[in-house]
């Protein structure tokens, strides 16, 4: 009986101890899932403020308060889960999460009008995805022309532990370069749609990471509206120590400026482009596009006993407006110490061939190269001209200006609801024969329509963009242009008139960079190749807020079937009214 006792508790040992092993390797297994992807919780409030940025005085769209909005910074598989509250009062709201592709979430891409209705005002909506790779991002408004009253921000996606990048760097900093308007969206929406037009003009101010400065003396003291000595609008101050090299990830999110960026003193490194690895090369200067973002390696090797400018100009447009300073900050130099040294003054704005080169520079990392589908399944050409509908000044892509549904066409699609927007097939080319881009055609009339481009899933396609003059007859210009849901190749640029029989031949199809947004410069092309591997409905459209709000934008289906169940919170407008309620 003894020895039966002795071997039941025995057992009974061995078994509580194999217990305990089995919930140890279970909760090590856990936490190892819990650290290699994270859920990512941000809980924001949007409302207007009155805000200084450039020390004029107006009202600006504000997230917690802040404007430029918080940084999320997240690894690679975490999920993002953001709670927006639209405390606007008087306006709807959206927001996009540019250069994120939405991979299995179509629904969060934040596109009023695409991919859900608007966020009413009181409401909160819920946005939710996946950050599959690694690399520099952001956020904006798209709703109206919000993005450019203050609603933006950064995403910085890192690798997961353990993992490096293929350049070396001590620290991480972001900046967002962007300009910035006195009058409101409405004062500028309201022009951009009335007979006769009025134009927005050039921007008052560039801002570094939301602060600029605008010349207080042009603006009556007792109006109360522009205070010089507003700390809110102080230069913005990067600390650095000496000797380390820095990751500066650089971004632009401008209503209309294409920008260059220089740091006086020291050169850049250009190491990544919309969140792919780039072979690296060394700029003075970079040229930079609405939507775009890179990042570039410095190093602080200067003499530390003083600070230095970081300066942003525009280019491509006549410029009316002044350069945004900022300060590289030595340490233990105090980060408000002017530079001894006047800031340095950017490229010439009207030259075109030095940004055409920049662009052609840019190539995929080795090692890092993603090689793009030998031939294409489908081309389409835009054409980019400006034009008139029914006396009104709009954007066209080959003559056609687009303009949203009322029920937003991810909605539409998946519940067959097909009457809400134009179901005829909207041009793929142009007359390429006959078109002249160097002058206004005599027939300058264009028609509008919300018709999209259906893509077979898993199909290839190759979109040139052409570049043409301006109803003026005086200038072409630089349309930054962006893809949602998806990462292109570039496989090219060119000067003139693409030529689909020759230039096709001189495509890079051995490293070429993948980006989401790039430019088509003035009297030019940019091709580029995508695989319509996403299922859901994409706008690919100019970032310009002016000429997308003109028409200047297009849209992609690719595999509408294969998309799962819609959430009810992106309905609610339209002829969504009451579907997926129970």
């Amino acid at each position: 009986m003894l020895f039966s006792e002795v071997s039941k508790w025995q057992y009974r040992r061995m078994m509580v101890l194999k217990l305990l092993a089995l919930c140890l390797f279970i909760s090590l297994v856990y936490v190892q899932i819990a650290e290699a992807a994270r859920i990512r919780h941000y809980k924001w409030e949007v409302k207007y403020e009155y805000k200084s940025p450039d020390c004029y005085k107006k009202l600006a769209i504000t997230i917690n308060g802040k404007s430029p909005g918080p940084t999320i910074l997240a690894q690679q598989g975490d999920t993002i889960i953001v709670e927006v509250k639209n405390s606007l009062m008087l306006e709807n709201l959206a927001i996009h999460w540019h250069g994120i592709r939405q991979i299995g979430s179509p629904w969060s891409d934040g596109t009023e009008g695409v991919t859900q209705c608007p966020i009413l005002p009181g409401d909160t909506f819920k946005y939710e995805f996946k950050v599959d790779r690694p690399g520099t991002y952001l956020y904006h408004a798209h709703y109206g022309m919000q993005r450019e009253a203050g609603l933006y921000g950064s995403i910085r996606v890192s690798l997961p532990d353990g993992e490096k990048e293929p350049f070396a760097y001590d620290y991480d900093r972001s900046i967002i370069l962007n300009d910035w308007y006195h009058k409101s969206t409405y004062e500028q929406a309201t022009g951009l749609s009335s007979i006769p037009f009025v134009w927005v003009g050039e921007p008052q101010s560039l801002l570094i990471q939301g602060k600029g400065k605008f010349d207080c003396s042009s603006v009556p003291s007792s109006s109360g509206l522009c205070n010089a000595s507003n700390p809110e609008c102080s230069p913005y101050a990067m600390t650095v120590i000496p000797g380390k090299t820095y990751r500066l990830r650089v971004s632009s999110l401008t209503a209309l400026s294409a920008l260059s960026f220089q740091i006086e003193g020291h050169n850049m490194t250009v190491v990544e482009a919309d969140g792919h690895n780039v072979e690296p090369f060394v700029v003075d200067n970079l040229f930079i596009y609405s939507g775009e973002t890179y990042s570039v390696l410095i190093k602080a090797d200067q003499d530390p006993s003083r600070n230095y400018w970081m300066t942003t100009n525009v280019v491509s447009r006549e410029p009316n407006t002044t350069d945004g300073l900022a300060i590289l900050n030595y340490y233990p130099n105090h980060p408000r110490r002017s530079p001894p040294t006047a800031p340095p003054a950017g490229p010439m704005w009207n030259d075109p061939a030095s940004r055409l080169a920049q662009s052609q520079a840019i190539k995929a990392r080795q090692g890092f190269i993603s090689t793009p589908p030998a031939t294409s399944d489908k081309v389409i050409v835009f054409l980019n001209t400006q034009n008139r509908v029914n006396g009104y000044t709009r954007w066209s892509v080959n003559n056609v200006s687009f303009t949203l549904p009322h029920t937003p066409y991810l909605v539409a699609l998946k519940n067959n609801l097909l009457h809400t927007f134009n179901q005829s097939p909207p041009p793929t080319g142009y007359d390429f024969e006959k078109y002249n881009i160097y002058s206004v055609p005599a027939n300058t009339n264009a028609s509008l329509s919300d018709s999209i481009y259906r893509l077979q899933l898993d199909t290839t396609v190759d979109i040139i963009l052409q570049n043409a003059v301006s109803m003026g007859g005086t200038t072409s210009e630089t349309h930054p242009w962006h893809l949602h849901g998806h990462d292109f190749w570039v496989l090219g640029y060119g000067t003139g008139k693409f030529d689909i029989n020759e230039d096709p031949k001189k495509y890079n199809l051995v490293n070429p960079i993948m980006k989401n947004t790039v430019p088509v410069h003035p009297y030019g092309w940019t091709a580029l190749r995508f695989k319509a591997d996403n299922p859901g409905v994409w706008l690919f459209h100019c970032h310009i807020e002016s000429h997308f709000h003109m028409g200047m934008g297009v849209v992609f289906e690719e595999g509408i079937e294969k998309v799962g169940n819609l959430p009810s919170s992106i309905m609610g407008c339209g002829e969504t009214k009451g579907l997926g309620k129970p």
